[in-house]
């Protein structure tokens, strides 16, 4: 049976055979910032597979069951995700570190229906099993680990559901199979003229099913809305039985079920199929770049964009840290250096920061939207670039994670930090929070570069996403130190700045000690009630957004 893909990389982003280059030149402006740094010595998959535990699996109600495997090559593979401590672990091989409570899936199954899922979760109740829903593998704050347990668990990868099931044209609807990923749902689309238009960073490898559990936000949402606004209903497999979620235009009958769904993180059940809102592919798509001379003005443009009601679909700003950094690590260095000379005359400096606009819709409407943002930035000083600049942008949009194992190679930790917050608090709450994350890293005698950008937009405020890279320790637990000491200084002031704990990369176990500070006393209670109801053993995902004790 199809099981996974071998040529994905077992402890790392991405495929085997791909490299995504870092220039020279901008491995060296890092070195002059953050000084000398040793990689850390990697582990080598047939190493960790030597010392692999055996599964405590009780083999006998499997043996004649196709789609669950205890292979521990696979049981690897979908052991840990994305998220910081997860690359220290499978680099390092402690794939059970990091933290220490981390254990392997004891099997993985890859059901190709939603009566196989409903074989394994009946199985979980006679058997006494955990069980971890898993889509892409794409988290980054723990929320496909299995959390150490008594009971043997089964992650359940919803990768053989991933067909287009059912496309109702006239009131465009798409019903997916929740295993499909970002490609395989645009590929199947778009033989028909649609478009999802979810675009998260994310978008090579995560899936419908994962966007749903964790409220996902695409890079386009200002058009097509978070995954809230897409997802209108389908199927969720739970121990108590399958929960339906009908679609109507609008209901006013009670509670939406689906925002217990939304955001649920495996903790309900597994979601099977999703019903999702699409559109027709745009006649016209086009990204442009624009330099303002400051962050102040660039902020302030910003907001107004936000609460103009132009009709655009992306509205992205580098602040001057990130915007150095962006030139710096483009691989396009003579375009770099034309532009660099030529904001330099028009006095352009270190304070420059680049805004990415997107245009998409009919011919006529995206050069109405821009007309009327060149309106509305009439009193800004700025500057349009050419449009090869948001042409290369768009080419690269989702390449990060690959930048992300390039600086690793050269010795550098990275990770990031989000959150949301209304436009009185955006601009001071950076700013305390890039100096927060510097003194940090000086108290412990290390360095740190830091920079943001603002990348989803609201007329109430907006979404900011602050990249951190620092070198690695001399071992990969002082680099752990490293990155706690961190994050928990940065989460500690986003909640007491009132801001979200998450804006786009739910809680999973990162996130989970700074959940109750957003939600309350009450509000917590009402989460546990919802998923005492559903899972009253605690059986699924456990140790996500609620402490259980299994």
């Amino acid at each position: 049976m199809r099981l996974y893909s071998r040529f994905k990389r077992w402890n790392s982003w991405g495929t085997e055979g791909f490299r995504l280059s870092t220039p020279q030149r901008g491995l060296n402006h890092l070195s002059s910032l953050l000084g000398q740094t040793t990689p850390l010595p990697e582990a080598q998959l047939i190493d960790c597979l030597e010392s692999l535990p055996a599964s405590r699996l009780n083999k006998q109600p499997i043996s004649d069951c196709e789609f669950i495997t205890t292979d521990p090559e696979i049981r690897l593979r979908h052991a840990r995700g994305q998220s910081f401590p997860d690359w220290l672990a499978v680099k390092s091989g402690q794939i059970q570190a990091f933290p220490d409570s981390i254990h392997y899936p004891d099997a993985v199954a890859f059901p190709n229906s939603p009566e196989q899922v409903r074989f394994i979760l009946d199985l979980a109740q006679s058997d006494d099993l955990n069980i971890i829903p898993y889509g892409g593998g794409t988290s980054v704050t723990g929320h496909i680990n299995t959390v150490l347990s008594k009971r043997p668990s089964i992650t359940v990868s919803m990768s053989h559901m991933s067909a287009l099931l059912e496309l109702d044209e006239t009131a465009q609807i798409a019903t997916f199979g929740a295993g499909a990923s970002g490609p395989l749902v645009e590929a199947q689309l778009r033989q028909r003229g649609f478009t999802l238009g979810h675009f998260p960073q994310s978008f090579e490898y995560s899936t419908i099913g994962g966007w749903i559990a964790t409220r996902s936000s695409g890079q386009q949402s200002l058009k097509y809305g978070r995954i809230e606004q897409l997802y209108l209903g389908g199927c969720i497999e739970t121990l108590n039985g399958r929960l339906d979620l009908p679609v109507t235009p609008a209901s006013s009958a009670g509670f939406d079920l689906k925002s217990l769904v939304l955001g649920s993180e495996g903790r309900l059940g597994i979601i099977t199929e999703a019903k999702l809102k699409i559109s027709p592919i745009p006649q016209r798509e086009t990204f442009n770049a624009l330099f303002f001379n400051n962050e102040s003005e660039a902020i302030t443009a910003i907001q107004r964009i936000s609460q103009s009601n132009i009709s655009l679909s992306m509205v992205r700003l580098s602040l001057a840290e990130e915007t150095i950094m962006q030139l710096k690590l483009s691989n396009n260095q003579s375009a770099v250096d034309w532009l660099e000379r030529y904001l330099s005359l028009k006095g352009y400096h270190n304070q420059k920061c680049l805004m990415l606009i997107g245009l998409t819709g009919s011919v006529r409407s995206t050069r109405s939207a821009w007309k009327q943002l060149k309106e509305l930035l009439k009193p800004f000083q700025y500057w349009v670039t050419p449009k090869v600049i948001g042409t290369l942008w768009n080419k690269g949009r989702f390449t990060f994670p690959y930048l992300r194992e390039n600086l690793w190679q050269a010795g550098y930790g990275v990770d990031t930090i989000e959150t949301a917050l209304v436009w009185p608090k955006v601009q001071s709450l950076v700013k305390e929070l890039e100096n927060r994350l510097k003194a940090v890293a000086n108290e412990n005698n290390f360095s740190i570069k830091v920079f943001t950008h603002l990348s989803h937009i609201y007329p109430q405020g907006s979404s900011s996403y602050t990249t951190l890279i620092f070198p690695v320790a001399s071992t990969y637990q002082e680099t752990y130190m490293r990155w706690q000491k961190l994050k928990e200084a940065a989460s500690q002031l986003i909640n007491i700045h009132g801001g979200t704990i998450s804006h786009q990369h739910g809680v999973g176990l990162d996130h989970k000690p700074y959940l109750s500070a957003e939600k309350g006393r009450l509000g917590m209670n009402a989460i546990k009630h919802h998923l005492k109801l559903f899972d009253p053993d605690a059986r699924m995902n456990p140790e996500k957004l609620i402490t259980t004790g299994h």
